[in-house]
């Protein structure tokens, strides 16, 4: 992650904020908040990660948006919507009187520059480092350049007058009006787009990055703030768009969001009032968070599972007794009780409680190592049976605080299991998920999800549909479920579709799931109005500033 540099400017900024300068008590101040590390761009089509979306969330809006607080949608720039009875075409009608911030209207003309934007991407545009998310959804372009993309979700849009945009599907698809609400889809302004060169870019070292300066210094959306600047290590600036006409009114005058890559680091700029606020607290420092009188924690509601994955390529993963021994073999509760403040439960399948198909009657694997053992020599195999482990470093995410740690005591309670574990670690970017997404991080390796949208294909579809290098499994029976409860759009008939997807996969246990945790912020308790959302991307137009 880069360093932080603080300027003499914005130190005397942030003084000001903490001493009740910058609005105290009027709710018109400035927010201080401190991410994890800078956005990798601001053109919200082409990241995928939470700290873009951070800043993109102020600025954009979207044909829908998550109702606050939880995973459900709503309408934003769409009032509401028709879906034919086929399933495939959706009707979209739009709020009226809104602009983009460099004046453009918001109209059905700009809903379709974006819908045909994303679908007509080409050359490096088509790098799933580009467009993951349209990837996920939409699965392929007008024309795909790579073997690897599917035939395309989406089919045409068109305008009726002014305010109504009719955009068509080539088959049904549950998941696509609940992934609207993520930020990759968003309206832009395509008077913006097209003057700053939106749609250039190149791959470099095999990675994706915009060459037009949109992304960089020119976005363009409807929100409730508006770009200033971004100085890279420094900070991001946003201000309050005083034309905002929606339903998401401002109560801050300026956001300033600045990178701290530590979560030591971001206690301590709490602590010094140099931030009103910070993400990703280490459960750890919550203590001493709840402790000070001038501070205080929000929780984020649990959203997350974290899992041990298992490589059925991988003999002799690929074994069903075997994959049964790892999970009887993981002291899942120890390391909960052990290493999460109390902030994590016992996960037993790959969708955290409450998501539509979360299935409570799974099998369940309580740790047991003589269970473990006596399922390996029923495998056929003499004890210990050697494995590679692998955890990554220089990392730590809601689902995961200290992989180490996680990983230590796992090591520990397989040992005692039956198994041999050999241990191996890697940077987590790029190295160590890169070779996970590969399948090349041994037997066994830890990783996790944080979902993005309220919908279980986010979850177990996007782990098990089709053929996963990262857990080397494949099953006809879950994949047709996948498939179907995909293409239902029927909330009754998907939920009973994904329950009985969560019941087969934890019979064949392609992985094991370990925790579902809830991740905290710390903020200044003068720091009103804060909402965090299950998926992290928090919208700050609620926020205002009390006096100390």
């Amino acid at each position: 992650m880069r360093g932080t540099l603080v300027s003499i400017a914005l130190l005397l900024a942030t003084c000001l904020v903490t001493l009740g300068v910058a609005g105290a008590g009027s709710g018109r101040g400035t927010l201080v908040f401190a991410g994890a590390s800078d956005p990798t761009y601001l053109d919200p089509a082409l990241v995928s990660d939470g700290e873009s979306f951070r800043i993109t969330e102020q600025i954009y809006e979207g044909l829908t948006q998550l109702v606050p607080g939880k995973a459900s949608t709503k309408p934003e720039l769409a009032t509401r919507w028709n879906i034919s009875r086929d399933g495939k075409t959706y009707t979209f009608f739009l709020r009226r009187n809104i602009k983009f911030h460099d004046g453009t209207r918001f109209n059905a003309a700009a809903v379709c520059a974006n819908f045909n934007r994303w679908y007509n991407f080409s050359g490096p545009f088509q790098d799933a480092s580009a467009t993951y998310y349209y990837q996920a959804i939409f699965s392929g372009f007008k024309r795909n350049e790579n073997s690897g993309l599917g035939t395309p979700l989406f089919s045409s849009c068109r305008a009726r007058g002014q305010y109504t945009a009719i955009v068509r599907l080539r088959r049904k698809n549950g998941p696509f009006l609940p992934s609207l609400s993520l930020s990759a889809f968003a309206m832009q302004s395509p008077t913006a787009m097209r003057r700053y060169g939106a749609n250039r870019g190149a791959l470099r070292n095999g990675v994706f990055r915009p060459t037009g300066s949109y992304a960089f210094e020119h976005p363009t959306g409807t929100g409730p703030f508006k770009f200033v600047s971004w100085k890279v290590g420094e900070k991001v600036e946003l201000v309050e768009n005083k034309a905002y006409t929606g339903d998401n009114k401002p109560k801050l005058a300026r956001i300033i969001v600045r990178p701290i890559s530590t979560a030591t680091g971001r206690l301590q700029a709490l602590q010094s009032g140099e931030v009103n606020a910070y993400d990703l607290a280490d459960p750890a420092h919550l203590g001493t968070i709840s402790s000070n009188s001038s501070l205080k924690v929000v929780n984020r509601p649990s959203f997350n599972v974290g899992y041990v994955t298992i490589n059925s390529a991988k003999a002799p993963m690929d074994k069903l007794n075997v994959r049964k021994a790892v999970a009887h073999g993981l002291d899942r509760s120890g390391v909960v009780r052990s290493f999460y403040s109390g902030r994590g439960v016992v996960a037993h399948e790959f969708m955290p409680p409450g998501l539509l198909g979360y299935e409570p009657n799974v099998v369940k694997y309580p740790f047991n190592p003589e269970r473990s053992k006596t399922l390996l020599r029923a495998a056929g195999l003499s004890l210990p049976v050697e494995i590679d482990f692998w955890y990554p470093t220089g990392v730590s995410r809601p689902y995961m605080p200290n992989p180490k740690l996680n990983f230590e005591a796992f090591a520990a309670s397989l040992e005692r299991s039956g198994f041999k574990v050999n241990a191996h670690s890697a940077p987590w970017a790029p190295d160590y998920v890169g070779k996970v997404n590969e399948g090349s991080a041994g037997h066994l390796n830890l990783i996790g999800w944080s979902g993005d949208y309220g919908d279980p294909d986010n979850f177990v579809g996007t782990f098990f549909q089709d053929y996963s290098p990262q857990f080397g499994f494949r099953n006809g029976t879950i994949n047709r479920l996948l498939d179907a409860g995909e293409q239902t759009i029927n909330a009754k008939q998907r939920a009973v579709i994904y329950k009985r997807v969560n019941r087969e996969l934890m019979k064949l246990v392609p992985g094991v799931p370990y925790v579902h945790t809830r991740p905290a912020l710390g903020m200044q308790k003068r720091v009103q109005n804060y909402i965090a959302s299950p998926t992290g991307s928090d919208r700050f137009f609620p926020v205002s500033l009390g006096g100390q």
